[in-house]
């Protein structure tokens, strides 16, 4: 049994890490990002990164907030992609962090038995450690599409592992 809390606590941790680590790429990109273009969409079938922290807030509040938390759901999917946009964009940021955290904080007090739970979240089955693996993958894809959008615009290198030597060898 203990070894089974420490591989739950172990899965927490990672989880954290990894939602922190894009959370740390988001800040980066948008400090680069002017109003222009926080909002503008490279063509009709792709978003913003100003939609795309819209959509990030939507998802997580309905994944883990409502389904794992069980807070009302109030998302409004179609409303995350709305164009031209009504909401400013420091509420927006404020709000996609304010979420996050929330989030971040739920993920320390959920119980192993909630990680193994069933919720019905968006019409699909899932455990709570499918709810809490898909809130990480799905920040983690959109923040690529985040990082993408501000080398586009700015022509930068974002600079996301300065430092480190990414051609160190597993031994």
């Amino acid at each position: 049994m203990e070894r089974q809390s420490q591989c739950f606590r172990e899965f927490r941790g990672q989880a954290r890490l990894r939602v922190e680590e894009s959370l740390d790429k988001i800040r980066g990109c948008l400090k680069l990002l002017d109003e222009t273009a926080f909002w503008e969409r490279p063509n009709a079938s792709s978003n913003s990164a100003g939609h795309l922290l819209m959509h990030l807030t939507g998802n997580i509040r309905q994944y883990m907030l409502s389904g794992l938390g069980g807070a009302k759901d109030i998302r409004k999917r179609d409303l995350e992609f709305k164009s031209p946009p009504a909401p400013d964009r420091t509420g927006v940021e404020s709000e996609f962090f304010r979420v996050a955290e929330k989030a971040l904080e739920l993920l320390e007090t959920l119980s192993e038995e909630a990680f193994l739970d069933r919720k019905t979240v968006q019409g699909f089955d899932l455990t709570g450690l499918g709810i809490v693996l898909h809130v990480v993958e799905h920040l983690s894809y959109h923040t690529g599409q985040i990082a993408y959008l501000t080398k586009m615009k700015t022509d930068q290198d974002l600079g996301f592992y300065r430092g480190l030597d990414l051609n160190t060898t597993n031994e």
